[in-house]
């Protein structure tokens, strides 16, 4: 890496920064929160009534607790009247049926203030997860439609941050903060309201702070959103390392790639860092300031209330009351500000899933259905011309005619385009221009499914997942037998040492399939096809993890299963394909040479040359090949 190594601790430099809100890099705007908004609200749409239920409990539930403090005024301005009575003579000491009224009152808006919060949660709670669930459903559905060049081009860290941190982001505000907003302004109205029902004098002296709180607010409001944007993407940044790095750990180490690997996380780690403590204290900062200028308020308020009470204006207990509510004034403010803030951390969220949702998906899937109980093989490349970037083709004008049965071996050096040819043959990426026709039909006259139904494919690069080797070997063929899962295995020369494992076909192999060696997962998927038993077989280097022993069985069954079925198979080691009945020799996207094995020796042409290099300088001879 060309980059500086960084270090665990943070300079001076890196201080100041952060207490400066400066962080190069880090400062990127909104891109469109209204739209953000918007959507998130057309999730809520269906659950409108729900909705509308759980804001009213809120509502009710703030508003009760409200009233108890104008109350217990009550009962203390009855205590108080009662003991002066008491002592200059004139009266008893309580008044116990009224206090007693008042308590009971008291007692019933408490229980009837915890109940609809109760439920207010309880809706809330199922909401946030019916809208979350519906969110992962559809980025879930979306992953499977979108082409696979959008893999190829981004952190799968990232993508996995957007479906996990983001939509929990997402989660939280609706399950916590959004009735946090309603609370907070149903507060602030109500202890507003009892405020200018016991003294308009002192409403108006208390409401001093609400400048000031404002003006900090809307400050904040303005800094946060962009911190958290930022947050959101660094933290999908690293969760991309850390995949990255844990999914390739021994070749990290094979390598000694540990010091870059950790120089490239602490790197974005600090990014994180810098990013989520600004965030966390400007949502943090709200609070604290809200508290200060509203104990300044606070400390008016007992100063004039006192004045009041002597001038016999109001009794004591409305003192006790507004002191209350003058404490209570200042915490929906803070509440609101930080959750204002938190609202800027799931808009941030929320544009990043609708940005995952709204990406540019395949080519829509034809209507008409070509599907036919048998296909023959016959596959057709017409001018088929391709890149991965429009700018970059790399196919150039790819002609050929594959008759039924045939087996075809695709050749030529790394890059000429091999295995993108069998790619497009899967439809995986879509042509430029040129045609792919099977048994006559356009390959994009097929649905997708379909057209893959038609094909079985063993890649270099193996794909095992978390389940048992039954379930691994059944993939693509859920209705397949244990029986006929056992033959497949057999066939596959694999049978024997799959009963040599812990609990044979019933072990689970686990997340990486570090439990079996390299070239016990290629015999599962080489296993994995003969069970499909496909009409187009495709083998790109399917041998390349196995034993030369095992590899001269497995060529012996796949030979016997390549009969009478269309077979392409990509070979590096030209000796493994002699016997295919077309070469197909590919170079820099075009192909040079056509025949089989013979003919292309004798033209002693390019293939000729390939070949004749494998055998060259004593590296091996034909007959060990």
């Amino acid at each position: 890496m060309s980059e500086e190594k960084s270090t665990h601790q943070g300079s001076g430099d890196d201080v100041a920064d952060m207490m400066g809100f400066g962080g190069e890099g880090l400062a990127q705007k909104a891109k469109d929160p209204k739209a953000a908004i918007k959507k998130l609200l057309a999730y809520l749409a269906p659950h409108k009534t729900a909705l509308i239920i759980a804001l009213a409990c809120a509502v009710f539930s703030t508003a009760f607790s409200v009233i108890g403090p104008r109350l217990l005024g009550r009962v203390t301005t009855a205590l108080v009247d009662g003991l002066l009575a008491h002592v200059l003579g004139t009266g008893l000491l309580t008044n116990f049926p009224y206090m007693l009224t008042i308590v009971t009152w008291l007692i019933i808006l408490y229980l009837v203030s915890a109940a609809c919060s109760f439920a207010q949660e309880i809706i809330m709670a199922r909401l946030s997860m019916k809208v979350t669930y519906k969110l992962r459903a559809e980025i879930s559905e979306k992953m499977h439609r979108l082409p696979i060049n959008y893999y190829d081009t981004r952190p799968q860290g990232e993508i996995l941050s957007r479906v996990t941190n983001d939509v929990d982001t997402i989660a939280q505000t609706l399950n916590q903060n959004l009735t946090r907003l309603v609370t907070s302004v149903t507060t602030l109205i109500g202890v507003l309201v009892m405020m200018l029902s016991i003294s308009p004098l002192m409403t108006g002296a208390s409401i001093l702070v609400i400048p000031p709180s404002m003006l900090i607010m809307m400050a904040v409001l303005k800094k946060s959103y962009v911190y958290f944007g930022t947050q959101q993407e660094a933290l999908g940044a690293v969760s991309g390392i850390v995949e990255e790095t844990y999914g390739g750990h021994n070749i990290v180490c094979s390598f000694n790639g540990e010091a870059d690997a950790e120089e490239k996380f602490c790197t974005e780690n600090k990014k994180l860092r810098s990013a989520a403590w600004k965030a966390q204290f400007m949502t943090n900062i709200v609070e604290p300031v809200f508290m200060f200028v509203g104990n300044l308020g606070y400390v008016l308020v007992c100063v004039l209330g006192g004045v009041l009470v002597v001038q016999r204006a109001i009794t004591i207990g409305d003192v006790q009351a507004f002191v209350q509510y003058v404490q209570t004034f200042t915490q929906p403010l803070g509440e609101l500000g930080a959750a204002s803030n938190m609202m800027q951390g799931t808009i941030a969220a929320a544009e990043r899933v609708f940005e995952f949702l709204d990406e540019e998906e395949e080519a829509p899937e034809t209507q008409s259905s070509q599907h036919k109980e048998h296909y023959e093989g016959c596959v057709s490349f017409k001018n088929v011309r391709f890149g991965y970037n429009p700018e970059k083709i790399i196919i150039n004008d790819f002609s050929a005619e594959v008759s039924p049965g045939q087996t075809v071996a695709i050749v030529g050096p790394t890059g000429a385009g091999k295995t993108t040819v069998v790619k497009l043959l899967m439809r995986f990426y879509e042509l430029n221009s040129g045609s792919i026709e099977i048994d006559g039909i356009d390959s994009t006259d097929f649905t997708r499914a379909e057209l893959r139904s038609i094909f079985g494919m063993v890649l270099q690069d193996t794909w095992i997942y978390n389940a048992t080797v039954m379930e691994n070997v059944r993939y693509g063929s859920p209705n397949a037998t244990d029986e006929e899962v056992i033959a497949a295995c057999k066939a596959a020369h694999c049978h024997k040492f799959i009963r040599s494992l812990p609990g044979g076909y019933s072990m689970v192999l686990n997340e990486e399939a570090s439990n079996v060696s390299a070239g016990q997962k290629q015999l599962f998927t080489i296993a994995r096809v003969i069970l499909k038993n496909p009409t187009i077989l495709i083998l790109d280097e399917a041998t390349s993890s196995i034993d030369t022993r095992t590899e001269i069985l497995i060529q012996k069954t796949m030979k016997a299963i390549m009969q009478g079925r269309t077979s392409f198979v990509i070979a590096h080691r030209l000796s493994t394909i002699r016997n295919a009945d077309m070469i197909l020799v590919m170079k820099e996207g075009d192909i040079i040479e056509t025949g089989n094995h013979e003919q292309l020796l004798e033209a002693k042409g390019f293939y000729a040359d390939l070949y004749n290099s494998q055998f060259s300088d004593g590296v091996v001879s034909e007959e060990e090949a």
